[in-house]
């Protein structure tokens, strides 16, 4: 089980949109635990695989998360 909150399950990062895993990729914290790491690199494989960061995604979640 993870300790914080604000990471996603491995599930949750399986359904992300492209959108979801740029947001994740740009604001969560490196993670503390093997499984927030492991989360983490997951995260960033998926995005990459994705597109990775274009300018459009990256206007949409902002430098705050927000539009």
């Amino acid at each position: 089980m993870l300790d914080r909150p604000d990471f996603p399950t491995n599930e949750q990062v399986e359904k992300a949109s492209h959108e979801q895993l740029a947001r994740w990729y740009r604001f969560l914290p490196s993670g503390n635990t093997p499984e927030q790491k492991k989360i983490m690199d997951k995260i960033a494989k998926r995005f990459k695989a994705s597109g990775g960061m274009t300018p459009e995604i990256s206007k949409r979640i902002g430098f705050g998360g927000t539009q």
